[in-house]
Protein backbone atom coordinates (compact mmCIF):
# COMPACT_ATOMS: atom_id res chain seq x y z
CA UNK A 1 0.00 0.00 0.00
CA UNK A 2 1.10 3.41 -0.92
CA UNK A 3 1.41 5.84 1.61
CA UNK A 4 -1.01 8.10 -0.39
CA UNK A 5 -3.52 4.79 -0.04
CA UNK A 6 -2.90 4.27 3.62
CA UNK A 7 -3.77 8.26 3.96
CA UNK A 8 -6.93 7.70 2.06
CA UNK A 9 -8.13 4.44 4.45
CA UNK A 10 -6.96 6.56 7.83
CA UNK A 11 -9.20 9.38 6.59
CA UNK A 12 -11.79 6.56 5.75
CA UNK A 13 -11.77 5.17 9.30
CA UNK A 14 -11.65 8.58 11.57
CA UNK A 15 -14.51 9.95 9.58
CA UNK A 16 -17.10 11.19 11.87
CA UNK A 17 -19.38 12.37 9.31
CA UNK A 18 -20.82 8.73 7.99
CA UNK A 19 -24.23 7.23 8.80
CA UNK A 20 -25.77 9.21 11.65
CA UNK A 21 -22.84 11.46 12.36
CA UNK A 22 -23.98 13.46 8.80
CA UNK A 23 -27.44 14.23 10.42
CA UNK A 24 -25.48 15.39 13.18
CA UNK A 25 -23.47 17.67 10.92
CA UNK A 26 -26.69 18.73 9.11
CA UNK A 27 -28.58 19.45 12.62
CA UNK A 28 -25.27 21.56 14.05
CA UNK A 29 -25.36 22.99 10.92
CA UNK A 30 -28.29 24.61 11.60
CA UNK A 31 -28.20 25.71 14.90
CA UNK A 32 -24.86 27.52 13.65
CA UNK A 33 -26.95 29.41 11.24
CA UNK A 34 -29.97 30.10 13.52
CA UNK A 35 -27.98 31.07 16.95
CA UNK A 36 -25.45 32.93 14.95
CA UNK A 37 -27.92 34.65 12.98
CA UNK A 38 -30.03 35.71 15.63
CA UNK A 39 -27.67 36.86 18.17
CA UNK A 40 -25.87 39.11 15.28
CA UNK A 41 -29.05 40.60 14.66
CA UNK A 42 -30.36 41.48 18.64
CA UNK A 43 -26.45 42.39 19.21
CA UNK A 44 -26.60 45.09 16.73
CA UNK A 45 -30.16 46.25 17.46
CA UNK A 46 -30.99 45.46 20.87
CA UNK A 47 -27.63 44.19 23.04
CA UNK A 48 -28.60 46.70 25.80
CA UNK A 49 -32.60 44.93 26.17
CA UNK A 50 -30.67 41.68 27.12
CA UNK A 51 -26.82 41.27 26.73
CA UNK A 52 -26.62 37.93 28.82
CA UNK A 53 -29.31 36.08 26.72
CA UNK A 54 -27.81 37.83 23.60
CA UNK A 55 -24.63 36.77 24.65
CA UNK A 56 -25.25 33.57 25.44
CA UNK A 57 -26.66 32.89 22.18
CA UNK A 58 -23.76 34.03 20.28
CA UNK A 59 -21.60 31.83 22.65
CA UNK A 60 -23.91 28.85 21.63
CA UNK A 61 -23.06 29.63 17.75
CA UNK A 62 -19.77 29.59 18.46
CA UNK A 63 -20.22 25.85 20.27
CA UNK A 64 -22.45 24.60 17.20
CA UNK A 65 -19.70 25.70 14.57
CA UNK A 66 -16.84 24.51 16.44
CA UNK A 67 -18.75 20.91 17.08
CA UNK A 68 -19.56 21.01 13.09
CA UNK A 69 -16.08 21.97 12.00
CA UNK A 70 -14.84 18.78 14.18
CA UNK A 71 -17.21 16.38 13.17
CA UNK A 72 -16.46 17.55 9.90
CA UNK A 73 -12.49 17.63 10.28
CA UNK A 74 -12.64 13.93 11.84
CA UNK A 75 -9.79 12.04 13.14
CA UNK A 76 -9.48 11.41 17.37
CA UNK A 77 -8.04 14.34 18.00
CA UNK A 78 -11.70 16.03 17.05
CA UNK A 79 -13.49 13.62 17.67
CA UNK A 80 -12.01 14.15 21.23
CA UNK A 81 -12.77 17.97 21.55
CA UNK A 82 -16.42 17.42 20.02
CA UNK A 83 -17.45 15.47 22.99
CA UNK A 84 -15.72 17.92 25.52
CA UNK A 85 -17.53 20.70 23.76
CA UNK A 86 -20.73 18.51 23.81
CA UNK A 87 -20.39 18.33 27.52
CA UNK A 88 -20.12 22.10 28.16
CA UNK A 89 -23.06 22.66 25.46
CA UNK A 90 -25.17 20.22 27.44
CA UNK A 91 -23.88 21.89 31.04
CA UNK A 92 -24.95 25.10 28.87
CA UNK A 93 -28.04 24.11 27.96
CA UNK A 94 -29.08 22.42 31.52
CA UNK A 95 -27.52 25.74 33.42
CA UNK A 96 -29.66 28.16 31.62
CA UNK A 97 -32.46 26.33 30.94
CA UNK A 98 -32.28 25.43 34.54
CA UNK A 99 -31.65 29.41 35.93
CA UNK A 100 -34.43 30.56 32.81
CA UNK A 101 -36.85 28.28 35.08
CA UNK A 102 -36.27 29.32 38.14
CA UNK A 103 -35.35 33.14 38.14
CA UNK A 104 -37.23 33.96 34.37
CA UNK A 105 -36.50 38.03 35.17
CA UNK A 106 -32.77 37.14 34.17
CA UNK A 107 -33.56 36.69 31.09
CA UNK A 108 -35.61 39.39 29.65
CA UNK A 109 -35.45 37.51 26.01
CA UNK A 110 -34.87 34.35 25.21
CA UNK A 111 -31.65 32.56 24.36
CA UNK A 112 -30.83 29.51 22.47
CA UNK A 113 -30.77 27.76 25.33
CA UNK A 114 -33.68 29.15 27.69
CA UNK A 115 -36.08 26.88 28.67
CA UNK A 116 -33.73 23.79 27.81
CA UNK A 117 -33.88 24.85 24.05
CA UNK A 118 -37.96 25.26 23.72
CA UNK A 119 -37.72 27.82 21.58
CA UNK A 120 -35.82 25.37 19.07
CA UNK A 121 -37.85 22.16 19.67
CA UNK A 122 -35.90 21.01 22.28
CA UNK A 123 -32.77 20.55 19.50
CA UNK A 124 -30.41 22.49 21.92
CA UNK A 125 -30.83 19.64 25.16
CA UNK A 126 -31.00 16.74 22.72
CA UNK A 127 -28.59 17.31 20.15
CA UNK A 128 -25.23 17.30 22.51
CA UNK A 129 -26.87 14.13 23.95
CA UNK A 130 -27.23 12.38 21.20
CA UNK A 131 -23.88 13.40 19.31
CA UNK A 132 -22.28 12.41 23.02
CA UNK A 133 -23.57 8.82 21.99
CA UNK A 134 -22.17 8.64 18.40
CA UNK A 135 -19.00 10.42 19.40
CA UNK A 136 -18.30 7.43 21.88
CA UNK A 137 -19.66 4.68 19.43
CA UNK A 138 -17.27 6.59 16.94
CA UNK A 139 -14.48 6.11 19.25
CA UNK A 140 -15.40 1.99 19.65
CA UNK A 141 -15.46 1.43 15.68
CA UNK A 142 -12.04 2.61 15.54
CA UNK A 143 -9.63 -0.12 14.83
CA UNK A 144 -7.20 -0.54 17.65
Amino acid sequence: MTSGEAEVASATQSRLISGPGMLLVWLYGVMVVGAVSRSVFQIATEFDKAPLAYSLSALAGVVYGFITYSLVRGGETARRAALVCCGAELLGVLTVGTWTLVEPSAFPDATVWSDFGMGYLFIPVLLPVTAMFWLRRARAEQPG
